[in-house]
């Protein structure tokens, strides 16, 4: 089975005024391990996409199947607990609390699931080493760069063992330094870990590391190429 099954999902926004389809039958199944880019013009249904594939916005027809589990059938509490548990996001406005510092923005998400202060410290800390950002563990995301903050990111997105992450833009507001080194980290982290990305951009920098290129136009995937 593969960790990600999409069959035949649709989204249509506003369908009793002005419907919109932003979605129109996707098929699509992502293993295990992948580094994968999901790209096309604004507007072709990359982000919508995405957001359903992580439980953030509901699909009209058809089924996403994560590992066994159908999160199309979910809903309230048990949609929440599970993209808490399996999911980790990174958005491109990097979404960090601006009164935590950067150990405690990686680590509220532990808080939630009830990891043990100890166990909670020394993951926090280690993600922030992994990511470079050891000297910063106490400054608040004003503090830091955009670069920095995205890196905080990543390793919140990684604190809760998640089964995948999803980056939406992760390189849009970042400088071609800060962006190298993003995807060199998220990069080491598949290929040493097995940690399994799945991005939407249109940022072709992050299309040429990718190892499998999904593209999205007008709802509908016209190409699925592995390199």
């Amino acid at each position: 089975m593969s960790l990600i099954e999409i069959e035949q999902v649709t989204k249509t926004y506003n369908p009793t005024t002005i419907p919109v389809e932003a979605l129109r039958g996707i098929d699509l199944k992502i293993e295990k391990g992948e580094f994968t880019a999901i790209v096309g013009p604004s507007g072709s249904g990359k982000t919508t996409l995405l957001n359903i594939i992580g439980g953030l916005d509901q699909l009209t027809n058809g089924s996403i199947v994560i590992d066994g589990i159908n999160i199309s059938s979910l809903t309230g509490n048990a949609l929440i607990e599970f993209r808490k548990n399996n999911i980790g996001f990174v958005f491109q406005s990097y979404n960090l609390v601006p009164v935590l510092t950067a150990k405690e923005n990686v680590e509220f998400i532990m808080l939630l699931q009830g990891v043990p202060k100890e166990e909670r410290d020394k993951r926090t800390l280690d993600l922030l080493a992994e990511v470079g950002l050891s000297d910063k563990v106490d400054k608040r995301p004003s503090q830091l760069s955009g670069g920095q903050q995205q890196r905080v990111a990543v390793a919140r997105a990684l604190a809760s063992h998640p089964r995948f992450v999803l980056a939406d833009e992760p390189t849009a507001n970042l400088d071609s330094t800060s962006t190298s080194n993003l995807l060199q980290i998220m990069k080491d982290l598949n290929e040493k870990e097995g940690m399994t990305f799945v991005f939407s951009t249109h940022d072709q920098r992050v299309i040429n590391v990718a190892r499998r290129i999904i593209t999205v136009e007008d709802g509908k995937v016209i190409s699925d190429e592995v390199k």
